[in-house]
């Protein structure tokens, strides 16, 4: 309690220069959270559907998961009712089903900037960058393994992209900082550089502690103790393979009541059956059992049904990106979540390419545009993503972060009020004119089309005479500007000095490991 209360005090001092620092913060344009105004595609009938959730059940049933080195896990499904045996946990048909019944259908996370609140579920998109890639890749220095100052870039690339509405996880791997320290500075970069939502540590469940201690000293501990503040993702071991150390991590989010996107890790014909029916059944199954775990440790605890889902090449092993296959997949994935009532994760800038360029570009573009019409909720890796995930690339990110303003734009549908049916400039114009000086458009061409911030339309001439500049050399341009830029978002002198006392202690705590 006295920590508590120390906390509490150093918050709230500072309170004339965290003044100044607003007014004098560089301003600009975030848009809201996507409502989407356009139907989703379903490609599957309702049979279909039936047979998915059927020979989901009897997976669960008869074959069942394992939940490893948790016997904590054990005990409880135990005391559900499930058969344990090892840790093989079997689960009678249709309780794992109602145990989700608790979990909510749309919650929001908030922000410590609260204009940039977010909600998941119902009919919102949220998007978030990429996640987890070790290595980096830029047009000046080429790949080679990413570094907390890498990290950091991406950080105020998110804050500053209007179209990116959460600052995202593990944008990249610092490999230059300890394995078992990283994560402090990871977050304390998103709290500081940023002010929009962002994710939680589960690489080890202490560190989902630590997340969760840190959060309260930005929020408050009572804001965190009744608000979602964090959300955290949690990777299934495909296939039906649930490990310690992601259930751990799950099992203190949940007991704090932060998200948890519960997300198979599926490469089809490795991970999962060639199929697309197989794929999806594996899919549920997973869900399902996911979902029910956090809802045994906490009923309500807000949980997101995650589908990353790519298919591999036979020939070489390699994943592959933006495929029909993952389409159908993906698409089929938003069916089943609906039907549960949950909120959805999937989708994302994916590509296997090894630069920004027309492989990464049709490939991102088939995945992202396939994720809005599945109905995804929760879209990560939206921006950033280069080679299968395993290389983060600043100029991708801004090109992909200015095409999620196409998905803002499609997401609203068609304007089907008096402006939009445009009676009036028909009228005015007739036949032979032109509608670029008609009332109509004069109303209306700020607004009227979206413009890309990063490529370009100019003449030949004109675009030769300037460089002759390619789409990778243009987003470089644009990453430099938005450096140039940035400036951090007010952050109260109080809470940043018990931040870094916090991260301080714990370090001193333990030793470098970087393994």
């Amino acid at each position: 309690m006295a920590e508590a209360e120390r906390v509490g005090r150093r918050g709230r001092g500072g309170g004339g220069a965290a003044r100044r620092a607003e007014r004098s913060a560089v301003r600009f344009d975030t848009a809201r959270f996507i409502e989407r105004n356009v139907p989703n595609l379903e490609v599957l009938n309702e049979e279909a559907l039936q047979i998915i959730e059927h020979n989901a059940e009897t997976v669960l049933e008869e074959i069942g998961a394992a939940f490893v080195e948790n016997p904590a896990a054990l005990q409880r499904w135990r005391d559900a009712g499930a058969d344990v045996s090892g840790e093989r946990v079997r689960i009678p048909r249709g309780l794992a089903r109602k145990l989700c019944e608790t979990a909510p259908g749309r919650f929001t996370q908030i922000a410590r900037n609260p204009a940039r609140n977010v909600e998941i579920g119902g009919n919102s998109l949220v998007l978030a960058p990429v996640y987890g890639p070790p290595f980096w890749r830029d047009l000046e220095g080429g790949r080679r393994y990413a570094t907390m100052a890498d990290f950091e870039t991406l950080v105020k690339l998110g804050y500053m992209s209007e179209w990116l509405h959460h600052s995202g996880g593990t944008v990249c791997e610092p490999t230059d900082v300890p394995v078992n320290k990283r994560h402090f500075d990871m977050l304390y970069a998103h709290m500081r550089l940023s002010d929009k939502p962002f994710m939680g540590s589960v690489t080890e469940p202490s560190r989902a502690v630590d997340s969760i201690e840190m959060a309260k000293i930005l929020f408050g501990e009572d804001v965190v103790d009744q608000n979602c503040v964090m959300t955290s993702l949690i990777n299934i071991n495909s296939p039906l393979t649930f490990d310690g150390v992601m259930m751990g991590a799950l099992e203190h989010y949940a007991a704090a009541g932060q998200a948890c996107i519960i997300s198979p890790f599926i490469v089809g014909g490795a991970m999962a059956p060639v199929t697309v029916m197989g794929t999806l059944t594996q899919v549920l199954a997973e869900v399902l059992a996911g979902v029910a775990y956090s809802q045994l440790v906490r009923p309500g605890a807000p949980v997101i049904f995650g589908a990353f889902v790519t298919s591999i090449d036979m020939n070489s092993g390699a994943p592959t990106f933006g495929t029909p296959e993952a389409q159908l997949i993906t698409n089929g994935a938003g069916q089943l979540a609906r039907r549960l009532g949950l909120p959805y994760r999937s989708g994302g800038a994916f590509n296997g390419s090894k630069l920004p360029d027309a492989q990464a570009a049709y490939e991102s573009a088939n995945s992202l545009q396939n994720a809005l019409l599945s109905g995804v909720n929760f879209m990560l890796h939206a921006c950033g993503w280069l080679e299968g995930g395993l290389v983060a690339s600043p100029e991708k990110f801004v090109l992909d972060a200015d095409q999620l303003g196409v998905l803002h734009k499609f997401a609203q549908g068609v304007q089907t009020d008096e402006n939009g049916q445009a009676m009036d400039a028909l009228r005015e114009v007739g036949p032979g004119g032109h509608f670029l000086g008609c009332a109509h458009t004069q109303a209306n061409y700020q607004q009227a089309f979206w413009r890309s911030r990063v490529l370009d339309y100019r003449p030949f001439e004109t675009w030769a005479e300037e460089g002759g500049k390619s789409s990778f050399e243009l987003a470089a341009d644009r990453v430099r500007k938005l450096l140039g830029d940035y400036q951090a978002p007010m952050l109260d002198p109080g809470t940043d000095e018990a931040l870094r006392d916090y991260i301080a202690r714990r370090k001193a705590e333990m030793p470098d490991a970087f393994i």
